[in-house]
């Protein structure tokens, strides 16, 4: 008998079932994107031309295909203002990532070594913030933090201060709205990874004279590195695109990428614009999950 795989009905379903989501909730949508993004600004409904009429006949289809053109992406390239809200996405996203590993590590490597019967209650105490609306929590950290909240009245009581400190509308408040809302993004994979190490191999380094940093530097920490990497890709991808966040906690004078996007398409009315912001957002973020998957590949072949 050869070793082919025979697939059944519903395994041969079972298998291309995810093709066919990334077909339908991918693809198909990131193609009409596209196509408003090749189109121009137009005073109309929708505020973009051309329009693909399936009715009109294949000449006209044919027409407006020729209308298409690269103007929106060539105003992304030569505008300062997106080049600006791009590269501080990506600082914003590498620096709150970077924030929640250094926090988050220590924590779900103290989750993963407590007792079997107190993992789940803390577990759960990390997961009861998803219960709660997002933008509630939001608006939560604004009272916390604005001139007469909870947090400047705390450090006037304990005498760390002597006046009121301005927290709303800086970078240090978005930090701390993002490091709120994505820890669990972070904690969860980690958690995963590290409850599943086998603690005999520390003992096995133990026995070969390495200290605990030494075995934690050796044995540890390359066993969870798919955690530390499936963590930082919850966590970047989100926070590159973040709109509420920022716009809520941060100033206005610097804007993301998710704010610029968000102006031009319900401010501005400017959809193709709008559109090749998305899709060049898209291909940027392409870039880290193709390395993570290659990383991946390596550390299965490596096995």
């Amino acid at each position: 008998m050869s070793g082919r795989r025979i697939f059944t009905g519903p395994a041969r379903l079972a298998a291309i079932a995810p093709y066919l989501w990334m077909v339908a909730f991918f693809l198909v949508p990131f193609g009409f994107v596209l196509k408003i993004a090749l189109s121009q600004t137009a005073i109309a409904q929708p505020p973009y031309v051309p329009v693909f009429d399936p009715v009109a006949g294949w000449q006209a289809f044919k027409a407006a295909l020729a209308a298409l053109s690269l103007d929106n992406f060539s105003l992304l390239a030569s505008d300062d203002l997106y080049w600006h809200a791009y590269v501080r996405s990506l600082v914003v996203a590498i620096a709150g990532t970077a924030i929640l590993l250094v926090i988050g590590y220590p924590m779900a490597y103290g989750m993963a070594r407590l007792p079997k019967r107190w993992q789940p209650i803390v577990m759960m105490l990390v997961i009861i913030p998803f219960w709660t609306s997002f933008l509630i929590r939001i608006y939560a950290w604004i009272n916390i933090l604005q001139h007469d909240g909870v947090l400047n009245s705390l450090l006037l009581a304990l005498g760390l201060v002597d006046k009121p400190l301005v927290w709303l509308s800086t970078d240090t408040a978005m930090y701390i709205g993002i490091v709120y809302s994505y820890f669990p993004f972070m904690i969860l994979p980690l958690y995963a990874t590290l409850s599943k190490l086998d603690d005999t191999l520390l003992e096995a380094a133990a026995d070969l004279g390495c200290s605990r940093l030494a075995a934690f530097r050796l044995v540890t920490l390359p066993l969870s590195l798919p955690g530390i990497g499936a963590g930082v890709l919850l966590c970047f991808i989100p926070i590159i695109g973040e709109f509420v966040i920022p716009d809520l906690l941060a100033g206005s004078d610097r804007m993301m990428i998710g704010q610029t996007l968000w102006l031009e398409f319900f401010t501005n009315k400017d959809w193709p614009v709008a559109s090749a912001i998305a899709v060049v957002l898209l291909v940027l973020l392409l870039v880290p999950l193709l390395v993570y998957e290659r990383l991946q590949r390596r550390h299965l072949e490596a096995r």
